[in-house]
């Protein structure tokens, strides 16, 4: 084990000791570094005013995320490189791509969020690139202007990704990769902070040996729900234990009757692999959070908050997935939806960890799909999320699996609605039946997003939706956006 946090940073690399373990990358960037260029406008990874790249050495090639400084703790970035507005051109003189396109797209008004903005362009420059308009708005969702100056920006992008520079990457690249190498090791990071405790394994055993003796811990994943324990709720969390380094929980795989998601794998990761299992899933990712969130945040930690308005667990659930738990005593594994006891409660027993994600392969005469309901389209909280899933033989409902999120303290089925479809002709009048049903399935409450009846009504009528979509598939249930999409 070692104790000191290990970086690139500014083409060298940089080590820290003693250092609280909860400490945010974005208070260390400002208060002890004294580089400003990175801001904080919610502390919660909403306004993107604090995005910053990472990079990391990936089977020997380089890969840049844009993430929210403002809820990484500092131990996060252990054997990363750290690339701020301050460090990515070589000069004043010599400015960046993205930097030149802003200068003279005048895409800046009060100049606040404008190093997010290019930190954001500057991560897509050195990764996908994208240069159409709906591409470069899923890479801003994430970042707000409160001076309106979008349209300015996104010319800024177009330009941008149209001036690719291979001798600026290479070079930045090839540096960074020789000295990321000399930081590669199996080591587990172990941080001593007065009573404070942070642990950062590399392999399953050491997690499970860790859990065995802090079975109470705080499990850190990509910190986009714990980073606000700390920024917002001000909670001081004694032992933490970090899975970002945990390769095992971090891979996806397939079989002829299903695949296998690791815990660990982030939204971004997962996207195009899922995307292909079923598009509307895809879609689904794509409608969460923003591309930082996504950089950082895993499916298995959405489910292991237990949130009843997250939004992967409905579709899950939907698709008849299989929860993995994992702890020394060995594997435990339960239907996903049995995992959601109550509101604020799960059936995770102290030393167990969420492992990976099970997800039978689709069988003849399924049809599935997942919508979500919210007020802004993009980086909002789900007022209702729908999943349905139904296998229909000769014009009959053979199963059917209904999960709704933001009905209920949980993730929950729409028992009686299922009961009502199985068995039955795959038609209108049945469906109307199972809509009233619901009735009897949730009692859902009022809040800031929806009222009760708002919810209800909204839930019966993705029902409705789905039978239309299913019967009649040329009939307009979806909105086509920009670039061809189809919204709920």
């Amino acid at each position: 084990m070692r104790d000191t946090i290990r970086f690139v940073r500014n083409g060298k690399i940089e080590e820290i000791q003693n250092v609280d373990p909860t400490h945010t990358l974005l208070n260390y960037l400002r208060y002890d570094l004294g580089d400003t260029g990175s801001k904080e406008g919610c502390a919660e990874g909403d306004c993107g005013a604090c995005t910053i790249m990472l990079g990391e050495l990936v089977e020997g090639e380089m890969i840049y995320s844009a993430v929210n400084a403002c809820i990484q703790f500092l131990p996060m970035i252990d054997g990363k490189e750290v690339v701020t507005v301050e460090n990515i051109s070589k000069s004043p003189a010599d400015p960046h791509p993205v930097q030149t396109a802003m200068a003279s797209a005048n895409a800046t008004q009060c100049g606040f969020c404008t190093p997010g903005f290019v930190m954001s362009l500057v991560a897509e420059w050195h990764g996908e690139n994208r240069a159409d308009k709906a591409g470069i708005n899923d890479v801003l969702a994430g970042n707000l202007c409160r001076c309106t100056g979008y349209g300015t920006i996104i010319d800024a992008a177009q330009d941008a990704a149209n001036d690719k520079a291979p001798d600026l990457i290479n070079a930045r690249e090839e540096n960074t990769k020789s000295l990321l190498a000399k930081l590669a090791t199996d080591e587990m990071l172990s941080l001593h902070f007065g009573a404070r405790r942070y642990y950062a394994p590399t392999t399953e055993s050491e997690l499970e040996a860790l859990l065995a003796e802090y079975p109470n811990a705080t499990l850190l994943a990509g910190a986009t729900d714990v980073g606000l324990w700390v920024t917002k709720q001000h909670r001081e969390l004694e032992v933490v234990i970090y899975l970002g380094r945990i390769e095992s929980l971090q891979e996806i795989g397939s079989s002829d009757d299903s695949i296998t998601i690791g815990a660990g794998v982030t939204y971004s990761d997962a996207h195009y692999f899922l995307e292909e299992f079923d598009s509307d899933l895809g879609e689904l990712i794509r409608r969460i959070a923003s591309t930082q969130i996504r950089n950082s945040g895993t499916i298995g930690g959405n489910i292991a908050n237990g949130s009843p308005i997250g939004d992967m667990p409905p579709a899950l659930i939907a698709l008849g997935a299989t929860l993995v738990l994992g702890s020394s005593d060995g594997e435990r594994a339960l239907p996903l939806e049995a995992f959601f006891i109550e509101y604020g409660k799960q059936d995770r027993k102290p030393g167990e960890y969420v492992k990976r994600i099970i997800i039978p392969t689709k069988v003849t005469g399924q049809e599935f799909r997942t919508y979500k309901i919210s007020k802004r389209f993009d980086q909002d909280i789900s007022a209702v999320c729908a999943a349905f899933n139904v296998i229909i033989d000769d014009g009959e409902v053979v199963n059917a699996r209904i999960c709704f999120g933001g009905m209920a303290g949980t993730p929950l089925r729409a028992s009686a609605a299922e009961d009502c479809l199985r068995g039955q002709p795959w038609t209108a009048e049945i469906v109307q039946d199972a809509m009233g049903e619901m009735l009897n399935d949730y009692t859902p409450m009022s809040d800031m997003r929806a009222s009760e009846d708002y919810r209800m009504q909204v839930a019966q009528n993705l029902l409705m939706k789905f039978f239309v979509e299913t019967t009649a598939p040329d009939a307009p249930t979806r909105i086509v956006g920009e670039g061809g999409i189809a919204h709920a």
